[in-house]
């Protein structure tokens, strides 16, 4: 690592030097848990603290050290840091790690580490943290001397936040934290480190074949991915999609990175996707990947994905790139900036736009609309648990939303619409118990904004510890939990491909009443089981000037539809509320919009190719 700007040297131990880094890189929050081999470190961050430098955020499990970073960093685009000690404490943030590093989230994670001439001893506490979290984080450091403390948590930063983000491991063992040295501090953005140069401009003629195949496009969609969110990108997809008349449809990950309730919006695709998204996809003659990866949540089978149509692919991380669906057009860089690149490209070619060139393919996609909209059920004798959600989003349309995982996510994701970086959720691994501890970080980095964190009764009691966190810190968030007594998702599978053997997901005996657990902790709570309660319960829970939970009691064995069955064509969703427009190997003539069982040509009487 080559350094520039050299500052003055003092006399320091390990600790101060790691602590003074994390301040000179901006660093405001830390949300940890003390241990015998990290209390060097809390012994200077106490100082810090005092100082009224840093501010520490006791969790009551390293795994929600790891999901509060993790949110800090979601919604704010900044680095979230979390501290652990060696042994148990480094390994619960394993799944904190995990659900970043799939999510491409910026995170420094520090553990605590038992003395060097320990390592390798069985020691009390000792595990080789370095070893285990590599196939989960970007990059790892074990500090064998203090002197490198200063350039690695630079190195730490820089990787943790460039290209495509992730998170990095500093292992510091006991006595390297407690270790004097001359100590010469090394600023934000000073290091340099040879043979880590991420892509960030596309190839210029891969963005003109690009341009070539959007402005040739009769059926273009775009399918917006969490790369779009990570780029900053929402005002480049926008400027695309409206010059282009281009419809645009979302993965879980990149929620807000287009306005949903804007009329190119398809909201999301996949799995529990709308049927105009799936529809969409099998119907384009262009399909335009932005920072999206093909996962299997979203392609279903994947040979039947968009089969019909071109591809281009644009993302930051070229491994991505053909990974899954080898693309047409191929493009390597920042999201943002070949976005820009690609308008700016257009504007010097001339408009070359035609304003009725998509209108048939947006007109059928506005009938589709019409014919398979989201449903919200009315049930004469329980709440329905999307009836919660749209009251939520009718309610708290600006607010920062967390969920955990399961039905309810998938509701969530389905009913609100949120702007950039308001939707914090566990994607990619799926973590249960994501949502409480991410809506702490979310309000400890946006203190100002309202933070809702929905959950089901499943997720929320993997890590409700963290209530006292939030009842410790004062954090006011509003927390809703749906309960339905059941693991739901996986109850839903059981019924629909398991035989209805349901087993080990009931949760009826032996879940706690929330509402007392949370007044137990000093937070203001209430149950909501009648219909006619939810739209005031809801009123003064946002109304409150402090952390409250709602928990809501909803129809028992709701199924979250549309779902498109695992390994089956996304346009065979079961759940639609009539027969579904399109089956496999069926085609729509792009002349009359006849069903056309053969690809060859139309069924009907206008000859028309398809």
């Amino acid at each position: 690592m080559q350094l520039q700007n050299h500052v003055e040297t003092r006399r320091a131990t390990g600790a101060f030097a790691l602590i003074d880094s994390l301040k000179r890189h901006g660093v405001k929050h830390i949300f940890g848990y003390p241990g015998g081999a990290n209390l060097p470190i809390y012994d200077e961050l106490y100082r810090a603290e005092m100082a009224g430098e840093l501010k520490h955020i006791l969790v009551r499990h390293e795994q929600g050290a790891a999901h509060a970073a993790d949110g800090y960093a979601r919604s704010t685009g900044r680095v979230g840091v979390c501290l652990a000690t060696s042994g148990p404490g480094a390994t619960n943030l394993v799944t904190g790690l995990a659900t970043a590093y799939i999510d491409s989230v910026p995170i420094v994670a520090i553990t605590g580490q038992v003395p060097r001439a320990a390592i390798g001893t069985d020691a009390f506490q000792e595990i080789d943290i370095f070893g285990i979290t590599l196939p989960i984080v970007k990059h790892s450091y074990v500090v064998r001397d203090p002197k490198n403390i200063p350039k690695i948590v630079a190195a730490a930063f820089h990787i943790a936040s460039t290209g495509r983000p992730g998170p990095v491991l500093i292992d510091v063992p006991r006595d390297v934290g407690m270790e004097e040295f001359d100590y010469t501090p090394v600023e934000a953005g000073s290091v340099k480190l040879p043979g880590y140069r991420p892509t960030v401009k596309g190839n210029p003629r891969q963005i003109n074949l690009a341009l070539n195949l959007i402005r040739e496009s009769k059926r273009p969609l775009l399918y917006v991915g969490g790369g779009a969110i990570t780029a900053g990108a929402h005002a480049e997809i926008h400027e695309l999609a409206e010059h282009f008349n281009i419809p645009v449809t979302s993965t879980l990950m990149g929620k807000g990175a287009f306005d949903e309730s804007h009329p190119l919006s398809l909201g999301m695709l996949g799995m529990h996707g709308t049927a105009y998204a799936n529809f969409a996809v099998r119907e384009c003659d262009l399909l335009i990947a932005v920072g999206a990866r093909f996962d299997d949540r979203v392609t279903g089978k994947l040979a039947e994905f968009a089969k019909d149509a071109k591809v281009i692919q644009i993302d930051i991380d070229p491994a991505e790139v053909g990974k899954n669906r080898t693309p047409d057009v191929p493009i390597v860089g920042d999201v943002r900036q070949v976005l820009i690149d690609l308008l700016r490209r257009n504007h010097e070619m001339g408009n070359g736009v035609n304003p009725e060139q998509t209108k048939a393919w947006r007109e059928r996609l506005q009938r589709w609309k019409e014919e398979y909209p989201l449903q919200v059920p009315h049930y004469p004798d329980s709440i329905a648990p999307q009836e919660v959600i749209v009251e939520l989003a009718k309610q708290a349309p600006h607010a920062y939303y967390t969920t955990d995982v399961g039905q309810h996510q998938m509701w969530a994701a389905q009913f609100l619409k949120c702007g950039p970086r308001r939707w914090v959720s566990s994607g990619g691994l799926g973590t249960m118990g994501f949502g409480l501890p991410a809506a702490v970080g979310v309000k400890i980095a946006l203190p100002h904004e309202q933070v809702i964190c929905i959950s089901g009764d499943g997720s929320f009691q993997m890590n409700m510890q963290e209530l006292g966190t939030v009842s410790q810190h004062d954090i006011k968030i509003k927390i809703v939990v749906l309960s339905n007594g059941w693991l739901g998702m996986v109850r839903q599978w059981q019924h629909l491909f398991f035989g209805a053997r349901y087993e080990a997901t009931n949760l009826e005996k032996g879940t706690p009443d929330f509402a007392k657990i949370a007044e137990v902790y000093g937070i203001k709570s209430r149950t909501v089981v009648e219909r006619s309660d939810l739209s005031e319960a809801i009123s003064e829970m946002l109304a409150y000037d402090g952390a409250m939970l709602l928990n809501v009691r909803v129809t028992p064995k709701e199924d979250c539809f549309p779902m498109v069955a695992p390994g089956t064509s996304t346009v065979n969703m079961l759940g639609l509320p009539k027969k579904p427009l399109l089956k496999e190997n069926t085609h729509i003539c792009n002349n009359c919009g006849t069903e056309n069982p053969t690809s060859h040509k139309c069924c009907c009487e206008c000859g028309a190719k398809l």
